[in-house]
């Protein structure tokens, strides 16, 4: 049996997705067979297309890569209890390393990896949370978010900070964000934070602003890099600065000074080194319940892919115009 799928042969530009028949999985222990309905698009699958094997992450080729889905099982191992053929679910499992991803029609993904999607959600919405949900999440627990806080989520609008802000509201605190222009702001504002223009107000401005001076709490950085010094800035002392992009050269005195905990959350660990991947299955079964609660909200860009269409889908998301996740429905 054989399936679709979109293959890369050698990495490059967005044009060097490939349609292909390739072998459909076969079923194994621990695993379950999933029927992908949809898969969004995440920065870092862009940087493993165009980068490649400098990234120690990416596969080898041919490589199907994308790591999100939404499905629905349709076969299951011998030895998994915890789910029936038929179940919608969701997961983040694949495209990396030795792991085939998901721009195919069917998907061999670790069980515990995978969870029951949220019932009040479209499978195209679900498909847009597992990646980024379990890194805003991982990151808020590990910088101990909680009631009566003042949290700082910087890129707000973006895929894992508007699941970072919302995630935020769900724990208690009073949350604030930055985004890069109006339509940004407001849609931070939607979904529950007070919106900061980053372009307009500068650290010191909204610091003193939001927190007579004092600093945030906790400070999410989604961007990252030369960002993490604005988080810094922002930081309270003793306060607790997590982020998902931490490769960069920088001088940590700041932190120091003010006797900072940084958490670099690098989502990726449990599928790379089959490291308590079950802990992504509990985060997701989590999420589902917020979800299906109502505090929780994945916006999903509202232009269309197909599978044949992921290499625009990738020049979508790299063009900074999509507002919420770039999704690609499969079938």
């Amino acid at each position: 049996m054989n399936m679709k799928a979109m293959v890369i042969n050698q990495y490059g530009n967005s044009d060097v997705f490939e349609q292909s028949e390739i072998a459909k999985p076969q079923i194994k222990s621990g695993h379950v067979l999933v029927k992908i309905v949809a898969t969004s698009v995440n920065t870092v699958d862009t940087m493993i297309r165009q980068m490649g094997k400098e990234l120690p992450l990416s596969p080898d080729t041919p490589a199907v890569i994308g790591m999100d889905f939404a499905g629905t099982i349709e076969d299951i191992g011998s030895d998994v209890d915890q789910f029936s053929i038929g179940d919608e679910v969701y997961g983040c499992a694949g495209g990396l390393a030795d792991l085939p991803g998901t721009l195919a029609e069917y998907i061999l993904a670790d069980a515990k990896l995978v969870a029951r999607k949220p019932k009040s959600i479209s499978m195209r919405e679900a498909a847009a949370l597992p990646l980024v949900g379990i890194t805003a999440y991982e990151g808020l627990v590990r910088a101990h978010v909680g009631h009566g806080q003042k949290v700082l989520v910087h890129g707000g609008s973006g895929g894992v900070g508007h699941v970072a802000l919302q995630l935020a509201n769900y724990f208690g605190a009073e949350v604030y964000s930055t985004g890069g222009g109006e339509a940004q702001v407001n849609l931070i504002e939607k979904l529950g934070a007070t919106g900061i223009n980053y372009k307009t107000e500068t650290v010191v401005d909204y610091v003193t602003k939001h927190t007579d001076g004092n600093g945030f709490d906790v400070v999410y950085d989604s961007v990252g890099g030369a960002n993490i010094a604005n988080s810094f800035e922002a930081a309270a002392l003793n306060g607790h600065v997590a982020t998902t992009v931490s490769m960069v050269e920088m001088d940590l005195t700041p932190a120091h000074f003010k006797g900072l905990s940084l958490h670099v959350v690098f989502m990726l660990i449990p599928m790379l080194h089959d490291h308590k991947r079950e802990e992504h299955g509990e985060i997701l079964n989590h999420i589902a319940e917020i979800v299906d609660e109502g505090k929780l909200i994945p916006v999903v860009d509202d232009q269309h892919f197909n599978l044949t269409a992921i290499g625009q889908a990738h020049d979508r998301l790299a063009s900074g115009q999509a507002i919420g996740k770039v999704v690609v429905t499969i079938e």
